[in-house]
């Protein structure tokens, strides 16, 4: 009772609030509010073979699977969320939406031979600015839940995304190959890994990622991202 009372004590002064209505949580409320939690867009595409992100790289990248916790709008819930996570350091929400995804992936039966899960790295700068890699606790819940290893120094970004951004489109798609590098070929031969990232558009850093992976030998990919829109 008294501990209950102390959190009450704090509430009232220091309220959680829901990170997209920024109205106030009950209780048994974490992070979003139970009418915000039902509004967000859902892909439901984990359990789908041949689903659109699947075949966004057809043709494209040799992948095992693909898959998206969410449908990405401009403006919506899920941008809200991601810039907070992204840009001020609100980790939790990584952790609550890695929960989420992990249960899609154990649940579909398709991702449940994953060896290990790798992040999109940071290029050192963007990391030193920022201090972390937003991917880090979203791609070690989902390790955890997986049972397999989380490995954010094989993968290292040699070119940072503002050096990509200066690039005309057609440049960058034929360049994005020279951003990434692997410090350890041996450690991911004959290995499942899954690559996840926070938002897939184009699909061209996916892409670069896995130009840098695809140099191991015997390797398989799989892809997971916290959102992308229905391409």
């Amino acid at each position: 009772m008294r501990v209950l009372f102390i959190k009450d004590l704090w509430n009232l002064f220091f309220p959680d609030l829901c990170c997209s209505c920024h109205k106030q949580l009950t209780r048994n409320e974490v992070l979003l509010c139970i009418h915000c939690r039902h509004d967000l867009p859902f892909a439901e595409i984990s359990n789908l073979k041949e689903n659109y992100l699947e075949r966004a790289f057809y043709g494209r990248l040799p992948i095992t699977s693909a898959t998206a916790l969410f449908s990405f709008h401009k403006k919506g819930k899920i941008q809200q969320l991601i810039h907070l996570l992204k840009y001020q350091d609100r980790q939790e929400i990584g952790v609550f939406m890695g929960a989420l995804l992990s249960r899609e992936l154990l649940e579909s039966g398709r991702f449940k031979d994953i060896d290990l899960v790798l992040p999109v790295p940071l290029h050192p700068k963007q990391f030193k600015k920022r201090g972390y890699n937003q991917l880090s606790l979203f791609g070690k819940e989902i390790a955890k839940n997986l049972k397999c290893p989380f490995q954010e120094k094989i993968l290292i970004r040699t070119a940072s995304a503002k050096t990509q951004t200066k690039r005309r489109k057609t440049d960058r798609f034929r360049n994005t190959s020279l951003s990434f590098e692997l410090t350890d070929c041996s450690f991911l031969e004959n290995k499942h890994v899954l690559l996840i990232d926070d938002v897939i558009t184009t699909g061209a850093t996916i892409e670069a990622c896995c130009s840098a992976l695809l140099k191991t030998k015997n390797i398989q990919l799989s892809i997971a991202a916290i959102a992308c829109p229905q391409l």
